[in-house]
């Protein structure tokens, strides 16, 4: 039973790696997919009530923004880990620059995510907290949590 949070800003990887790690263990919940805060609220309770394992992928910015979903994982017993996506604005303008229709944000979404983005920390309550990044050739890189963006 595992809750997984991904924490970054938009075009930083985090349906990709979703899609690349998750997409076969865990039950994927997306704000941008359900349309409403309410239609995630029943996902997200069914997933717990089923013990099932999932993946909040939403931008999670801030500390309050991930409370509610550890709050409601720790009471059902669910181990909690943290995915933080490093938060480059520069690096995410050019990728979101490359996406097509609905999956392209505007500019000032990614730098006002970027200013309310508060960097997690395990007192929040995870369990465990990773770092991921792309490197040079697009591939995910996870590391351990060292506190940077």
């Amino acid at each position: 039973m595992e809750l997984i949070l991904f924490i970054g800003i938009q075009a930083t990887g985090k349906s990709s790696f979703y899609r690349e790690c998750f997409y076969n263990t865990h039950v994927r919940v997306n704000l941008d997919m359900l349309k409403t805060r309410h239609r995630e609220s029943l996902l997200v309770a069914a997933c717990l009530d089923g013990k099932t394992p999932f993946v909040v992928d939403n931008t999670n910015l801030t500390r309050e923004d991930r409370a509610r979903y550890i709050a409601l994982a720790k009471t059902s017993q669910f181990t909690v880990r943290g995915f933080f996506f490093q938060s480059r604005v520069a690096d995410a303008l050019v990728r979101n620059a490359a996406r097509e229709g609905e999956e392209r944000v505007p500019d000032l979404a990614i730098r006002g995510a970027s200013r309310r983005l508060e960097l997690p920390s395990a007192d929040e309550g995870f369990d465990e907290l990773r770092f991921v990044r792309l490197g040079d050739s697009n591939q995910f890189i996870v590391e351990e949590w060292n506190h940077e963006v």
